[in-house]
Formats: C-alpha cells, sequence, structure tokens
C-alpha cells in the first residue's frame, strides 16, 4: 500500500471514533492548541525528530524551552525547583510516594481519598512493590502522632471540584516530620493560592490543558516541582543553567549523579527522559499567553462554572460543593436517566458518579452556547445571559475569598515578550536552529535508534477524531482507537511472538516495570513469593536496575566479556548461587555493545531450568524485525519502545511508549 491508501484506511478507522463534548474532567480537559505552536512545534521535525538533549552543544534550544517549563511550574506552583516533565499525572503521584519514602524511610502513606480515582489505582499499585502500605482517608481521620507516616497526598482542587484549606494538614505532617505533596491544576492555580504558599514540599500534576490536545489520554506532559532542600531526590531529568568555556551563560541536564546511568538500582527513579515534547507545547503555551492571558482564561472557565452552578441551583439541583474553580458535583432534582438521555441529544458527556451523582468539568473551548446547551439538559428555562445578569457581587467565587492568588507569577522576560504570533513563531525559529535535529543530518547514537519518521505517520496525531477524545468517554465512542489498539496488538505479536501485548506503559522504563511486576505476580501466583532475584549484565540499560528494584527485586550483576557478550561461566555460576530464589534475568538483545549473544538460546533455557523468567529489553528490536522473535528463542516478556522501533518520534526526550508483550 502507498501513503495515500494507508492514511485513508487511517482516517476511516478514525472516523469510528465518536466527537461528543465531554465535561468529563477528572483531569483532562479540552483546550485550545494555538495554531502557531500546532504548526510550528507539534508539527515541525525540527522539534519533533531531535534526540535526547544529553549533548548540551547541540540541544541549547530544546534546553531553553524546557528551562522555560521549569520555570513555568515554579512559579504558578509556588515552589523552588521543577522537573523537565514526567509522564503523567499518576505516575507523578507515585514518584511523589516513593520521594517520601526515600526521604525519612518511613513505611506508612496517607492518599485523600478525593484524590483522582486513576491517581489512587497508580500510587496502590506501585506501593504493592516497594514495601509502602498506603491508607486512604479524609484529612481528619489521618494519624500522624505515631511518626510513622512517611507523607500525604491530597488533590487541590479535588476530584469533585471542591477547594478547601489543607493548611492544617500540612501543619500536622510538618510536625510529625511527614512530607506533604499536593496534585493540583496549573489553571486554576493561576487565580488560586498555590501549594507552595501554604508550605508543601512536593506539587504535581498534568500540564495537559496548557495547549496539548486530550489524544484519549495521552501523551501528555505531568509536571513535578519541589522545595529545594529535596531537589537531590526529584526524579526525571532537570536542565540547568552554567557557563562554558568562554564565560557565556549556557544550559545542561543538571543533577546527573541522581540517575541511573550512574547509580542504578539505587537511583531515585527508574524515569530517565519524560514527555519533552508535549512540555515544549505547554511551556510555549505560557509564554504565548502570559500571566494576563492565562489569568484571563481561568476568570473565564471560573465564571462559567459560577454561571452554571446559579443556573442549576435555580432548577432545583444540588450542588455539593459552594467553592470551586471548574468542576460542580450535582445530584440531581429531577430522574437522572432524564438528564443523560437529553445529553445524549446534545452529544455530551458527563461524569457519571456509581452514587448516582452527576460531575461537570469546564474548560477553556466552554462558549455560551455549550453553557445553554449544558442548562437546557438540566431542566433550567433561564439562558446563561439572563443567569449572569441576574447575578450580584455577591457571586465571586474563588475571588472574593481567601483563596485568591496575590501572588505574582511568569515575570520573567520570556513570558512577556511573546505575546503575538510574528514573535512566538520566530522565537520557536530562533531555539530550533540552535539544535541538531534529523532535518540537520543524521544523529549517531546506536544505544537509541534514530529514524526520521515519515509525514505520513505523524499526519493523523492532529486529526480531530483522534485528538478530541476524552481518555473516560464510553467505549461505543472510541471505536476507532480499539479497532487501532486491537490491530496493532495483533501485528505485534506476530512481530514479536508473544501472545499478548498491553499498551499501558508509558515509556521504555515503565514497560520495564510493568513486565517485571508481571512476571512477580506470575512468580507470587504459583506460590513462589520467595523469588526475588534478578540477575542483570553489567552492559545493561541504567533503566534495568532501577527498574527491577522498584519491582521489589534484588539485583544481581553478571559479568561480560570483552566483546560485550554475557560471561556465560558467570553466568552459570551465578544461577547456580540463587536458584532457589531466582525471579528472572534481564537482558537487552542485541546488547547495549551491539552485540547478538549467540548463546541467547542456552541462557534462556538455563534460566527456566532453574525456575526463572526472561525479560527481554527490547530497546533494539528494531535489529530483530523480520529476523528473529524473542517468543521463538526464549524470552517471556519484553517491552518494545515503539518511539525506537516504529513511528513514535523522539521529540527531543519524549514521548515514548513502551508496551509490554507477554
Amino acid at each position: 500500500l502507498g501513503e495515500n491508501e494507508i492514511l485513508e484506511t487511517l482516517y476511516n478507522i478514525a472516523s469510528k471514533n465518536k466527537i461528543w463534548r465531554s465535561y468529563i474532567g477528572m483531569g483532562y480537559y479540552n483546550c485550545s492548541v494555538p495554531q502557531p505552536i500546532a504548526r510550528n512545534l507539534l508539527e515541525n521535525a525540527g522539534w519533533v525528530t531531535q534526540y535526547t538533549p544529553y549533548q548540551p552543544e547541540v540541544s541549547q534550544g530544546r534546553l531553553e524551552s524546557l528551562l522555560n517549563y521549569q520555570t513555568m511550574v515554579c512559579d504558578i506552583t509556588g515552589m523552588d525547583v521543577a522537573n523537565a516533565s514526567l509522564l503523567d499525572e499518576g505516575t507523578a503521584a507515585a514518584e511523589a510516594m516513593q520521594l517520601c519514602h526515600r526521604h525519612n524511610k518511613r513505611r506508612k502513606f496517607y492518599v485523600d481519598a478525593r484524590c483522582h480515582p486513576q491517581t489512587i489505582a497508580v500510587v496502590q499499585t506501585r506501593a504493592n512493590f516497594t514495601g509502602v502500605i498506603t491508607e486512604l482517608k479524609l484529612p481528619h481521620e489521618m494519624d500522624f502522632s505515631g511518626k510513622d507516616v512517611s507523607g500525604v497526598l491530597f488533590q487541590y482542587p479535588d476530584t469533585e471540584g471542591k477547594i478547601e484549606d489543607f493548611s492544617e494538614l500540612v501543619e500536622r505532617a510538618h510536625q510529625n516530620g511527614a512530607l506533604a505533596c499536593c496534585a493540583t491544576d496549573l489553571l486554576a492555580l493561576c487565580i488560586l493560592k498555590p501549594p507552595g504558599e501554604f508550605g508543601v514540599d512536593v506539587v504535581l500534576g498534568n500540564s495537559q490543558r496548557f495547549g496539548v490536545p486530550l489524544c484519549y489520554g495521552g501523551p501528555h506532559a505531568a509536571f513535578f516541582a519541589v522545595k529545594e532542600n529535596l531537589v537531590r531526590m526529584m526524579p526525571g531529568r532537570m536542565v540547568g543553567v552554567t557557563r562554558d568555556a568562554s564565560g557565556k551563560e549556557v544550559y545542561r541536564l543538571a543533577l546527573q549523579t541522581r540517575e541511573q546511568h550512574i547509580r542504578r538500582d539505587k537511583a531515585t527513579s527508574n524515569i530517565c527522559t519524560a514527555q519533552a515534547l508535549l512540555a515544549n507545547m505547554s511551556a510555549m503555551f505560557g509564554i504565548y499567553h502570559g500571566s494576563d492571558g492565562l489569568r484571563h482564561i481561568a476568570r473565564r472557565v471560573h465564571n462559567a462554572a459560577l454561571i452554571l452552578a446559579e443556573g442549576l441551583r435555580r432548577a432545583g439541583h444540588k450542588l455539593h460543593h459552594d467553592l470551586f474553580f471548574d468542576t460542580l458535583t450535582i445530584t440531581c432534582g429531577c430522574s437522572v436517566k432524564e438528564v443523560l438521555d437529553r445529553a445524549a441529544l446534545r452529544k455530551i458527556n458527563f461524569r457519571i458518579y456509581s452514587d448516582g451523582r452527576l460531575g461537570v468539568s469546564l474548560d477553556e473551548t466552554v462558549n455560551e452556547k455549550d453553557l445553554d446547551d449544558i442548562l437546557w439538559i438540566f431542566g433550567c428555562e433561564s439562558s446563561s445571559e439572563l443567569i449572569a445578569e441576574g447575578m450580584g457581587e455577591e457571586t465571586k467565587g474563588i475571588l472574593s475569598t481567601p483563596f485568591k492568588r496575590t501572588s505574582k507569577f511568569l515575570t520573567h522576560q520570556v513570558f512577556n515578550s511573546y505575546h503575538s504570533e510574528t514573535n512566538i513563531v520566530r522565537y520557536m525559529k530562533r531555539l530550533e536552529n540552535k539544535d541538531i535535529s534529523l532535518v540537520h543530518s543524521m544523529i549517531p547514537l546506536g544505544s537509541c535508534t534514530m529514524k526520521l519518521n515519515s509525514s505520513a505517520e505523524l499526519a493523523p496525531i492532529t486529526w480531530r477524531e483522534f485528538a478530541s477524545i476524552h481518555p473516560f468517554v464510553p467505549l461505543d465512542q472510541a471505536q476507532g482507537y480499539q479497532q487501532l489498539f486491537k490491530d496493532l496488538e495483533k501485528d505485534l505479536c506476530e512481530i514479536t511472538g508473544y501472545d499478548k501485548i498491553s499498551f499501558q506503559p508509558n515509556s521504555g522504563a515503565q514497560g520495564e516495570y510493568t513486565g517485571l511486576a508481571a512476571i512477580k505476580a506470575y512468580l507470587n501466583a504459583k506460590g513462589e513469593r520467595h523469588r526475588t532475584v534478578c540477575l542483570i549484565p553489567k552492559s545493561a540499560h541504567g533503566t534495568n536496575p532501577a527498574s527491577a528494584q522498584m519491582a521489589g527485586m534484588k539485583i544481581q550483576p553478571i559479568e561480560v566479556d570483552k566483546n560485550g557478550s554475557i560471561d556465560i561461566s558467570h553466568l552459570k555460576a551465578m544461577v547456580d548461587k540463587h536458584k532457589e530464589n531466582l525471579a528472572a534475568i534481564m537482558i537487552t538483545y542485541p546488547s547495549t555493545n551491539g552485540v547478538f549473544e549467540e548463546e541467547i538460546g542456552d541462557v534462556c533455557d538455563l534460566i527456566h531450568k532453574h525456575g526463572g523468567q526472561v525479560y527481554l529489553d527490547g530497546a533494539n528490536m528494531n535489529a530483530q524485525v523480520g529476523l528473529c522473535r524473542p517468543g521463538d528463542y526464549g524470552s517471556d516478556v519484553s517491552h518494545l519502545n515503539l518511539h525506537k522501533t516504529f513511528c513514535i518520534p523522539h521529540g527531543g526526550g519524549g514521548p515514548g511508549m513502551g508496551p509490554i508483550g507477554v
């Protein structure tokens, strides 16, 4: 098939997705992606094909942009230092939990039950393997007096939209040596008092609503910021400012000593790269709008929520919270079915709680007609215009309470210089021209495969049928995505020789962790919980030992010979030594040194004979496609880097995709 036929086929799949207006919230919101950023960054190979900025001399442009992202996050959250993005809000919350545990070695971690449900689920799963005990509680139920709590996570505003004062909870945690972690919303913080101003230690969340499409849940850049004293424990990349040989101010990745390629299983996290492309989009969104523009968007969203709340009260519905930013939780004064039937007529999605309540989350795309449609659905006879006219000064919401933000943000010159299309386009082009990407030349980095993605492969990511779907829409509205997953799973199973694929992991490192967690779950189910030893060759990528440690395994290194192959005699000795407790071996094939281990089949047989499983790191899978299949020569689990072997671009350090095959 040629490109035109492929695109036509893909468009037919995309058209099976139904584009409804979704007001579901839960950390995901429709937004207006500024066209200058969409066309000149997201759809521009000069930004999309760069490698991770390990070599600062050819990466100054995107390092500057990522520093802008860090500055934006610090300013808006009121924190001291931020990283250059994480993978998503759920895993960022799990990283916060692990940071607390590393900080004070305590085993208990409180999670406010009003955090987003998907965040709670990820934190609980991660805790299973790290020996941390999570407890779901409301703030007044949390007891810190035993001095056995490492930290607490809460959502502000919470998943139901409520804004409350957490300063007393933060104070109680600190008095007893625990850390306070806050999941929050960057747009809300443009008019809401930031967490840094009431003493929070870690702030995290999703920056998606800063100009990144929904895309059925990702990829989006999570943000993560901490107090100065925790900077060396913070996961992920950080961009810092330094001076070059001639004394000129330049940018580079900072604090590398925390990371996996140096500390291996003692690293702060297995995160190596994250969501650079999406973080750069969000940073440019902040630069384009500036603090006044962002404040204006936040006020518009909040005012729309205030008007809707007034209309719903007048129509006889009960609102559960008086103070909110953009989200209302409603008990209907009439039949819920009646409301949902009317919503379906208007092709609108709300959040449906298991107890029959409804949630409505508004966003920057909401206009007067949208509000009128929602009011009609709930049986309100007034229009949004009439309701707004009848609202007095007392309905100012956040702005008339002590929660109103009074501190300035985005005061740096970069956020006050590029508010016209001409200026922002020139700024992006200036940064792009400082870097080497695949539009300039080849990038000869063997370990992480670089390839020039065809334009046809990248065109569909901005199609509305893919870009405008909320991750929690009913499945019948996402049939195109479901077909895509099914077809891709079938193809990847055929390529790898595995039986099933999971597309959940957001990066290669997350794929490693997920695959090892699957091995651990399998051994536990067989009653072999004692099997915890993981053998890892010294030539392995640094994320391997870091991921194994996160999955609760004990790492034993294996020597490599002078040719870069596994030292078979040392492997046999280590297998014999640990045969009773052997859980797995992690091997990269071909190895990071570019060597195809001739004894790969024998290595797999040896591990299986002693009760272990074989994890094959798929980072270099492109060297095998069409030649051999991991499932055929004895591997049990692999992750695949779709950004290395297949068509996802590197994006200057993400997005990545690390599905696992079993």
